[in-house]
């Protein structure tokens, strides 16, 4: 199988076009790049090539470097053989002109060449960014020491740092491309410019050498240490963003070409790091969600859903309106009475205002998105919805009668889905005829903000059903995790014992403040106990019955939350959880905690532990997520998850997991399972089974094997 290549035309003005073809993305792949330098070669030895314009096939300039290329690069490969011997010495240095006639997208080393070129031309909508910092690496083309002369550092900084994306138009006015074409007058006007700057009709610019957008070096250093400062407050626990700003430095204050070595050497050190493997393994974990085994790959063609029907218009059925409306299907969302729908409605229409101030949507959008929505009290118009989300309160007989009477109105091929987060399908359709069509679609609170959604099968739920639903996450830009049906399902079910462990290090002596802040500093949004009061102490105690019912052996049972309760802490709702709140919702301790701990104690029959208080930050960190570890393992046994890589995904995008750890799986593997067993092992002979390592863990540490391989013996749910 071919992987890219480039073509050469010369045209009879002397032009030689030049296009990139490697799809989907016409990625810079080892043999696109051998062949651009063989393309190059030829071109510069022809007396009849006056210029060069360089391309994309089929409406895409080029989507960056062959991640999956990464692992192949020649050991012995000379640092800055490409960037520097040659993109600067070959092409930028050449005798005559290139041009980049930019469509679709110039991403990564896609925009790294194109700014090596002398100049871009390109269409209003093409994409233009260097997304690098996403993947724990630095753009290494050149791209650190080019952007900033041409778009002015802070812009640079931001378009790096921030792996922001720029649309042509904008990127016309910064400076970045010199002319914009619409998408078939592309390559001519870029010819013409080309042969313009050989005829010296237009200026020869050399992008590594402009300092018309640089700043004095006094105020340079002072950009940098203003956005060393920010990166190191908003990700203290990697180095690539640093890296970064240290490489764009060295150009500007040493030598570009000073600059460009420190980008070789420092990108071959960053591309070996833990953080950037962990998340090159979460980008390609991302794309491998939808692909389901038995059903994507069956032939079936996803049928077109318009219209949702929404049941409940409560913060999460509120949520989940926004988002089809935002994404231009028609919505109709249910209410008991007109007070609860007026409220329903309301809270659609902030989540869209939220969209508006951040700037994602204009007033004149605002108005075509809220005119998809319309509220209703009965079941009327769910006549010719295509999808139904039931989206009420966890109450499995309210659910039950809902589904009931779905079946009188909607047409017979309507697909019925859930928002539930832990009950069973199978109660929640007990009542329903038509059981093929019933289907988990959880979403994550707030729903028009968290990117991931669980798509839940049962044993009787149809293919077809599936594969359209799939088809509904990519139109409503969701990340779609595939499981299987069972109390909790994927993402909540490895996770219950997350807040457990907590909650069992609290009895046995450790400070709720301490233990989140540790749990921050791991890198998730926010420490289990403050996520407690987030989500309300009514829903904890809820899910901690149906954890408690499925899987009594192994829960840890704390009373804190239900005695809290009882004394009317209900969380961040009622200003008392965990922490006090002010009327802005700012969290502060609350010293009268320590009253509830005492009594959750005595209740637990448990006393402090003087070894579990002198546990260190990393042994904390290990004792609250090696059991979520240890039940993934379980969920990924009993193939309620279909594969290690999607419980990634599913803890980074449903719970916050941080991706430069590659997802809950990842970075025990990155461990050792032996190393998690053993911790397990020996926390469960002293505290008991809530610890004790699963069979499926056991297992791989006997073999000294990864948590990912799975045994041929496990069978699937899907």
């Amino acid at each position: 199988m071919g992987r890219g290549t480039t073509a050469m035309e010369v045209r009879a003005d002397g032009v030689a076009v030049i296009t990139i073809s490697n799809p989907p993305v016409n990625a810079l792949s080892l043999d696109v790049i051998a062949s651009l330098q063989r393309n190059y070669a030829e071109a510069l030895s022809r007396n009849d090539v006056r210029a060069i314009v360089l391309t994309g096939a089929k409406g895409r300039f080029c989507g960056g470097f062959d991640i999956n290329a990464f692992g192949n690069k020649p050991k012995n490969e000379k640092p800055g053989s490409l960037s520097i011997d040659f993109l600067t010495d070959i092409v930028e240095d050449a005798r005559i002109p290139s041009v980049a006639a930019i469509d679709g997208i110039a991403l990564g080393g896609g925009l790294e060449v194109a700014m090596v070129c002398h100049a871009r031309v390109s269409t209003p909508s093409a994409q233009l960014g260097l997304p690098e910092l996403q993947l724990g690496i630095i753009p290494g083309m050149g791209g650190t020491q080019r952007l900033p002369r041409l778009v002015g550092l802070p812009k640079a900084l931001e378009m790096m740092l921030m792996s922001k994306a720029i649309k042509g138009r904008e990127a016309h006015e910064l400076g970045l491309v010199d002319a914009i074409a619409s998408p078939h007058e592309l390559v001519s006007a870029a010819c013409s410019w080309a042969l313009e700057i050989a005829e010296q009709k237009r200026p020869w610019f050399k992008s590594l050498y402009r300092t018309d957008k640089l700043p004095a070096i006094e105020e340079v250093k002072e950009i940098l240490k203003t956005a060393r400062l920010r990166a190191q407050m908003q990700a203290a626990n990697v180095q690539h963003p640093i890296v970064c700003i240290d490489v764009i430095e060295e150009g500007i204050v040493s030598s570009p070409r000073a600059g460009l070595m420190k980008e070789a050497l420092s990108g071959k050190m960053l591309e070996q790091s833990q953080t950037s493997k962990s998340l090159r393994h979460f980008f390609f974990a991302q794309r491998a969600t939808s692909k389901v085994p038995n059903i994507t790959n069956m032939g079936l063609t996803p049928r077109r859903i318009k219209k949702a029907a929404i049941v409940g218009g409560g913060l999460m059925g509120a949520g989940i309106a926004t988002v089809f409306i935002f994404n231009d299907f028609l919505v109709v969302l249910k209410e008991v009475n007109e007070q609860f729908l007026c409220a329903g409605i309301n809270r659609v229409k902030a989540n869209l205002q939220s969209f508006v101030r951040k700037g994602q949507l204009t007033k004149e959008d605002y108005e075509k998105k809220i005119s998809l929505l319309s509220g209703v009290l009965d079941y009327e118009q769910f006549r010719d919805a295509d999808i139904v989300i039931e989206a009420v309160i966890e109450d499995v007989i309210l659910k039950q009668q809902i589904f009931y009477d779905l079946e009188k109105f909607c047409r017979h091929n309507c697909i019925f889905a859930t928002n539930t987060s832990t009950i069973d399908l199978d109660l929640i359709g007990q009542k329903t005829a038509s059981q093929d069509r019933i289907v988990g679609a959880h979403f994550f609170s707030p729903a028009h903000v968290m990117p991931l959604l669980e798509i839940v099968r049962t044993h009787q739920t149809s293919s077809q059903v599936i594969v359209d639903l799939l088809d509904v996450a990519k139109k409503i830009r969701k990340t779609p995790v595939v499981v299987g049906n069972c109390t909790g399902f994927a993402v909540n079910r490895m996770f219950f014992p997350y807040t457990q462990a907590a909650a069992f290090l609290v009895d046995y002596g450790l400070d709720v403040y301490h233990i989140d802040h540790v749990i921050k500093q791991f890198g998730m949004p926010m420490g289990p106990f403050r996520l407690a009061d987030l989500v309300g102490f009514g829903v904890s105690v809820a899910t901690r019955k149906q954890y408690l019912q499925s899987y009594p052996e192994r829960c840890y049972n704390s009373m804190l939350v239900q005695i809290m309760l009882e004394d009317n802490r209900t969380g961040e709702s009622s200003c008392r959880g965990f922490y006090l709140y002010d009327d802005k919702r700012k969290p502060s301790p609350d010293p009268d905690m320590r009253k509830y701990i005492e009594k959750s104690r005595k209740m637990a029959g448990v006393a402090q532990d003087p070894k579990l208080m002198k546990l260190t930050d990393n042994d904390i960190v290990e004792m609250i997520f090696f059991p979520v570890v240890n039940e993934a393992c379980r969920v990924l046994d009993e193939g309620i998850a279909l594969k290690a890589s999607d419980l990634d995904v599913a803890s980074v995008m449903g719970m916050g997991f941080p991706s430069y750890r590659g997802g809950v799986m990842f970075w025990a593997d990155s461990l050792s399972a032996k190393y998690v067993y053993n911790r397990l092992e020996a926390w469960s002979r002293d505290y008991g089974v809530f610890f004790k390592p699963c069979e499926y863990l056991a297992a791989r540490a006997r073999e000294n094997a990864s948590l990912a391989a799975k045994a041929g013996g496990a069978k699937s749910r899907l």
